[in-house]
């Protein structure tokens, strides 16, 4: 009975440990499952599993140290030892907040004083007439930044295993709320707040489990491409700058803009519609739609109609640079000798930037469309009503 009591008992503490980190971090086979649930309840009631784990123990561990064999004094020692290493580890190495940290030191700057490269990606934000870019070498690692524009408290996100930047109002129920990384659900990046240790997911800023379960961020409407392009719209926007304490971790993304990332959660894949291929999803009410990205490389323009919204998908000069508009009842041609566009009722001309430059509607602006580039594995799986445009004849 002793023996039992201590078995059952190592077998508590360790498997709680792990399996309470196991089901929100990228261990294989870890995120295929629906056990967010099981993770959640292993999170809240941890130290109780930790009570009950040393309470079945305690008395052999204290029966074999004094009275038992050599032996057994060793092999019962040995399995707390082991249990401590597994504390260690899935406490203080393996968790969430443990690897990825706040910025230390929150800085912007002017585009003549940056030192972002303008070739590098962003999540561009305006708000109360200001602007601000936060590049995703930066974001990426940190996941999460707080800041305020104008007069408007955002929250910037960045998953890098959905390659998914999204905005958010930090105010819950009218209150500013504090976050903290606390894991991933589906390769999503998850975080926790402080006030009710409720878990939020970063691609759509849902609850999913806790005491907010179904309550959703306000998202904040914000753009994806470089900051050359971004700066061509917004020339007196801050840029926020590498926070030195962390150059090291930048430096292991600096490849990530371009797919080619050191994990195989994080590389691209050149093939179109595979798990890692990269698509811009565009959401219009309950419909959803993904548009390939390698289809936009090929043509530059993309023109569709969603849930009612005549759309133009169109990729800049530079290759990485999209938008997504609303068209309206236009229809255009592109010129790819002059990388401009046309529309058919009125031939205005166009740039990529949804800009009419010459012609009847010079000066008008398109509408822009919130539109996002993700893995189609994320996609597809946080928005399942998708449809996937295929192009045929002229985009």
């Amino acid at each position: 009975m002793r023996t039992l009591l201590f078995i059952f008992g190592i077998i508590i503490l360790i498997g709680a440990e792990i399996l309470r980190v196991y089901f929100i971090m990228p261990f294989p086979g870890s995120q295929q499952a629906e056990t967010i649930e099981i993770a959640y309840f292993l999170h809240r009631y941890i130290n109780l599993f930790r009570l009950l784990g040393f309470a079945l123990v305690a008395y052999p561990f204290i029966y074999y140290f004094r009275s038992g064999t050599l032996g057994a004094r060793v092999t019962v020692s040995l399995f707390l030892v082991v249990y401590l290493v597994v504390f260690y580890l899935f406490n203080f190495r393996f968790l969430a907040e443990k690897m990825f940290y706040q910025p230390s030191h929150k800085v912007f700057a002017t585009r003549d004083a940056s030192k972002i490269p303008t070739s590098n990606l962003i999540i561009g934000i305006t708000l109360d007439g200001v602007s601000k870019a936060y590049p995703i070498q930066l974001i990426g690692y940190h996941h999460q930044v707080r800041d305020t524009i104008g007069n408007t408290p955002v929250m910037i996100t960045y998953c890098t295993v959905c390659r998914t930047g999204r905005v958010y109002s930090p105010l819950v129920e009218g209150k500013d709320e504090q976050f903290r990384l606390v894991g991933m659900d589906h390769f999503n990046a998850m975080f926790e707040d402080a006030n009710t240790g409720s878990w939020w997911r970063q691609v759509n800023g849902e609850a999913i489990t806790g005491p907010m379960r179904g309550k959703m961020l306000k998202e904040i409407p914000a753009e994806q491409m470089q900051l050359g392009a971004w700066l061509a719209l917004h020339p007196t926007s801050l840029i926020m700058q590498p926070d030195q304490d962390f150059q090291e971790e930048y430096d292991g993304l600096k490849n990530y803009d371009k797919g080619k990332g050191k994990s195989h959660l994080t590389r691209a894949d050149s093939l179109s519609w595979k798990d890692k291929s990269w698509v811009v999803g565009v959401q219009r009410g309950m419909h959803a739609r993904a548009y390939d990205w390698n289809d936009l490389l090929q043509h530059s323009v993309l023109q569709d109609t969603l849930a009612g919204t005549s759309l133009l998908i169109t990729l800049e000069n530079d290759s990485a640079s999209f938008h997504v508009f609303d068209r309206d009842t236009l229809r255009f041609t592109f010129d790819p000798a002059t990388h401009s566009l046309s529309d058919v009722q009125t031939a205005s001309h166009w740039n990529l930037q949804g800009q009419c430059t010459e012609g009847t509607l010079k000066d008008k602006q398109l509408p822009v469309v919130q539109s996002y580039q993700e893995f189609w594995h994320s996609w597809r799986t946080f928005r399942p009503q998708t449809t996937a445009y295929k192009v045929t004849g002229k985009p």
